[in-house]
């Protein structure tokens, strides 16, 4: 079975296509490319890293300790000193770590928020976020070389590593937390301290708030943080769907605040004191007009082509640019490298901002959400009801429809822009954008974007409305478009 790189990293199902077999042989294609002529690319900024050097971490999946150590192994055989997570670790700790030792790549054994029965391998640039489209690219190349030559991995004994010090354990949460600390007014969360529901969903995320906030007076309880490969059975997402555990939680009277992270931690979802879910949408806009009006900061807004238009409702009040881009943090990671980004942002969760490395990162966000709670003095869900009096109201929906055969992105855009709709549930279409998919934009704002996925026959649907018919018309829309497409 061939091994891509996606959008990031690699992914494949433990034991069919990610096993230790095809880890080495795609470890060593990445030792091979990060000694190669022109690795860093013209993104990286800064002093030069060390070129002998690399960062491993992992995530709490089955088996990901294990393939941290073989990866480690052939990296250590091929001259790098590897520094070794000394435990399951958040993939933004392990990017930060990257930077932060001056490392040259890193890589980070996790499959995020796919099922359990899934694993992978995410590439960290030296810069500290994910490894440019490029440098993927020249790894599937020696990959293929290699295999074509019929060339095994470089493999050198763990403990003869550690004694020879190519491989090193390391803890890399100190050095994280105290980076957080100068990004999050943790003296304003003292002077207010929060009840917190954390839901770490059995990822590795659990237990990082808690040990951040020890000392603010927050009282912090945590579900589904003890180590569970298989997740409890759920996906481990922080969608709606997902978090009945933390509903039940606040239901239960164990916060007026709820927090979940993903698998490994990158992205975010949240809960106010009624159990209801506040969307990456509503963290997105609550957060930059938090950083703006309460932090005086300003920079450019970039955010992926699905996300809500309530960011650009607030960053025209605020007269800053908004940048849109395909969907994937890379995109927004790229820009974040040479641009002064404000926030960058998706509709899955993943967001950073100004100060931290070009990396979603759930673990972060979290905390910002405590701090604007703190500082204001006001509840979560009262902060979302004044966002939606401000710039909303903001309905929104995503649907997966299953296709019979997959369609290329390119056959869709051309067949959804020759003769584009003049209205979609009685409101006009006033632009077309072809960025990633197609997206139809109505004159009231709205919106419905539809995406064809790259690897499987599914038909991604996205719509925002200002009211519930016009919403359920765009996803009818995008219905019909899949039935005559499937």
């Amino acid at each position: 079975m061939p091994i891509h790189f996606g959008t990031d990293g690699w992914r494949g199902v433990i034991s069919d296509s990610f096993t230790f077999h095809n880890l080495r042989q795609v470890t060593q294609a990445v030792a091979d490319a990060v000694a190669s002529e022109s690795w860093l690319n013209s993104s990286f900024q800064g002093p030069p890293p060390d070129p002998n050097r690399m960062v491993v971490g992992f995530d709490t999946r089955f088996l990901s300790d294990r393939f941290a150590m073989e990866a480690s192994r052939v990296l250590a055989a091929n001259g790098y000193k590897v520094y070794l997570a000394n435990a399951d670790t958040p993939t933004p700790t392990i990017s930060y770590s990257v930077r932060h030792l001056g490392a040259i790549a890193g890589l980070m054994i996790t499959a995020s928020h796919n099922p359990p029965r899934y694993n992978g391998l995410k590439l960290k640039a030296a810069y500290g976020g994910a490894a440019a489209q490029e440098q993927c690219r020249r790894v599937e190349v020696y990959l293929n070389d290699n295999e074509a030559r019929g060339r095994g991995p470089n493999l050198m004994d763990y403990e003869t590593a550690r004694k020879n010090n190519m491989i090193e354990s390391f803890n890399p949460t100190t050095a994280y937390y105290d980076h957080l600390r100068t990004l999050i007014n943790m003296d304003a969360i003292s002077n207010n301290p929060q009840h917190i529901v954390v839901d770490s969903m059995f990822g590795s995320g659990r237990g990082e708030i808690r040990s951040i906030l020890q000392g603010t007076g927050c009282e912090v309880f945590e579900i589904r943080n003890e180590m569970n490969p298989g997740f409890g059975g759920i996906h481990p997402e922080p969608i709606g769907k997902y978090l009945g555990a933390l509903a039940g939680a606040i239901a239960a009277g164990h916060g007026q605040i709820g927090l979940a992270t993903d698998g490994d931690a990158d992205r975010i979802g949240a809960m106010d004191g009624r159990g209801q879910f506040v969307d990456p949408h509503r963290i997105i806009a609550l957060a930059l007009k938090y950083l703006v009006e309460h932090r005086g900061l300003t920079g450019k807004v970039v955010k992926t082509v699905s996300t809500t238009r309530m960011v650009n409702r607030l960053a025209k009040k605020y007269g800053l640019e908004v940048i849109e881009t395909p969907v994937g943090f890379n995109h927004i990671a790229d820009l974040m490298l040479s641009e002064q980004v404000l926030i960058g942002g998706e509709e899955s969760g993943g967001i950073s901002f100004l100060g931290h490395i070009p990396e979603g990162d759930g673990v972060l966000m979290g905390l910002l959400l405590i701090e604007m709670v703190s500082v204001l003095k006001t509840p979560l869900n009262e902060l979302v009801d004044d966002l939606l009096k401000e710039v909303g109201p903001s309905l929104y929906i995503r649907n997966d429809l299953r296709l019979t055969r997959p369609v290329s992105k390119s056959v869709m855009a051309s067949r959804l822009t020759e003769n584009p709709p003049a209205s979609i549930g009685g409101t006009k279409v006033t632009e077309v954008s072809t960025l990633d998919g197609v997206k139809y934009i109505l004159d009231d704002d709205s919106w419905l974007l539809i995406r064809p996925s790259g690897t499987e026959p599914v038909l991604r649907v996205y719509a925002e409305a200002r009211e519930q018919d016009l919403l359920d018309a765009m996803m009818e829309y995008g219905k019909q478009i899949a039935a005559e497409v499937s």
